[in-house]
């Protein structure tokens, strides 16, 4: 069996687009989409009054205010790969959401605002991939505007992220005088033309980087891009494919997605460099893709994407095996049986029923709360795959329904909101009202957006008084439930249950966590929890 998977595997590039908000990432995933030919016609993500939206953009608040506050996922196909496409929301605020995501691709694509340069949000996202070692990709987008010199972009990179920079394609002018690209490793220029409904396949190649045409075509524009070249073929390292694996190196292309221009170099370049799924560490064991038997974790958990069924999709990202619709999956952590018949595969919005999936790929289940976030899935084998984190909340609300009558449909909302990870919904232990704990404000809105028009529930979403959260545990050898009960018990004002029912205290201050870490030695607070098997981490407060 294994020889039979091995091929399928080979052939799967698994990878997300991360970027700061606003620097095209949603346009590269729709062009990348065009390209493979998966789709047909591009929806503008600016032409916001247009019927036509991103096809990654499927939640109304994103219509309205045209960013992505949600992860979507796609398939396509191109030239004999499967590529799985993640597109993550670039909006701080939701950092978590984007984080589990790339817990479940194998590779990332970092899209850069030429103008901006790198931005708080790609800092952040790097940080994340170089904790994972995550081989990454770099698209400078927005060369046909007024933008920085590619030199200094380049040095950019490489200072703030930490990272050595190789460029495989090289911009000729810029702005208004943007000529095109040079391709350095096909030794030839792709000339700009733009025009985001011109056809694709339609760009102007002239043969040659010292071809006599170009330095008659484009001038001086050439010249400084020739002699910028020579500088950085001198100076930068040659690419080396060991050191992009380990996330060590990124080769960096330049373009303008929103023209089509510059984004076939860097989808060849996914199926050339990214690297096809490889081993995935459970507690238990390390499991290897091309593993006969299925297994596969939930990274995430979408509510309502087709609102006329009120469904809820657990994406599962496959890390061994072969999948068929049908065959009997075991959630490990509720050893519950699941023989799912509709699972889909994803072209956003549209979803397709699904025969078979194989490691790399991410599958749809719907389902209606059997499922969990970080949830394993085998074929019977007790397996818990680590690694899929929740971030202790910096903002809190109290939130309460407008109209009583409609109290169980808000207690329903949010726990599918809970459950999903949009946000996190405590139940204080002692009292009554629900709270809402986030990473950053616009979670609150879309959340409140979400149960209005989602849910029929309109919520009075209001500041409540804590700042500082901890999830509490105590190890067996301090006296263990006995001695979490009578913490417990003895702070309950101030401690929740989470949407898995794992404690957490609340409080106002920062001082005040230092003084009960003093008054309960035994007691350990932690900042980060993993949600399966509420495996904590040892990173603490």
């Amino acid at each position: 069996m294994s020889a039979e998977i091995a091929p399928q595997v080979r052939r799967r590039r698994t990878f997300a687009i991360i970027s700061h908000p606003d620097a095209g990432k949603t346009t590269l995933t729709e062009k990348l989409l065009l390209f493979s030919g998966a789709i047909q016609i591009a929806g503008s993500v600016k032409a916001r009054k247009a019927s036509r939206h991103a096809t990654s953009d499927w939640m109304e608040i994103e219509k309205q205010r045209g960013i992505s506050v949600a992860s979507s996922v796609m398939q396509m196909e191109y030239r004999d790969c499967v590529i799985n496409l993640l597109d993550t929301p670039g909006h701080q605020d939701f950092s978590e959401d984007t984080y589990r995501v790339l817990t479940a691709v194998d590779a990332a694509l970092m899209v850069i605002d030429a103008a901006n340069g790198v931005e708080p949000q790609t800092r952040r996202l790097l940080q994340v991939c170089r904790a994972r070692n995550t081989p990454i990709l770099t698209f400078v987008n927005k060369m046909d505007r007024e933008v920085q010199e590619p030199l200094s972009l380049m040095d950019e990179i490489e200072r703030e992220l930490g990272m050595g920079v190789v460029p495989f394609t090289w911009p000729v002018g810029m702005a208004k005088f943007f000529g095109g690209v040079l391709d350095l490793r096909k030794d030839q220029m792709r000339v700009f033309a733009p025009g985001e409904d011109r056809n694709k396949d339609d760009d102007e190649i002239i043969e040659g980087l010292h071809n006599p045409q170009l330095q008659q075509r484009f001038g001086a524009a050439y010249d400084q891009a020739a002699g910028e070249i020579e500088l950085v073929r001198e100076a930068a390292p040659p690419f080396d494919e060991e050191m992009f694996l380990a996330g060590q190196q990124t080769p960096m292309f330049f373009g303008s997605a929103i023209n089509n221009f510059g984004v076939r170099e860097v989808l060849d370049a996914l199926v050339d460099l990214a690297p096809p799924p490889g081993p995935k560490p459970a507690i238990q064991r390390v499991v290897q893709p091309v593993e006969p038997k299925f297994t596969g974790v939930v990274f995430k958990i979408q509510a309502n994407m087709d609102p006329a069924h009120r469904d809820r999709i657990a994406f599962v990202r496959v890390a061994s095996g072969h999948f068929e619709r049908g065959m009997r999956l075991k959630v490990t952590r509720s050893g519950k049986e699941l023989r799912p018949n509709t699972v889909v595969s994803f072209l956003s919005q549209r979803r397709e029923l699904l025969e078979e999936a194989f490691a790399g790929d991410i599958i749809g289940i719907p389902n209606h709360g059997v499922l969990q976030l970080g949830d394993t899935l085998t074929e019977g084998e007790a397996l818990q795959f680590t690694g899929l984190p929740f971030f202790a909340p910096e903002m809190f609300r109290s939130v309460e329904v407008a109209d009583p009558l409609r109290t169980k449909q808000l207690r329903a909302g949010l726990t599918q909101l809970g459950e999903e990870g949009a946000i996190q919904v405590f139940r204080p232990v002692a009292g009554s009202v629900l709270l809402l704990g986030a990473v950053g404000q616009l979670q609150f809105e879309v959340v409140a957006h979400r149960l209005e028009h989602e849910y029929g529930v309109r919520a009075r979403v209001q500041s409540a008084r804590y700042n500082v959260a901890r999830w509490v545990t105590c190890d067996d050898a301090d006296g263990g439930e006995k001695e979490l009960k009578r913490f417990i018990d003895g702070n309950a004002h101030r401690v929740a249950l989470d949407a898995v029912d794992a404690p957490c205290v609340l409080l106002e201050y920062a001082g005040e966590l230092r003084a009960m870490q003093e008054n309960w030695p035994k007691i350990k607070f932690h900042a980060l929890r993993e949600h399966a098997g509420l495996v904590f981490h040892k990173q603490m407060a």
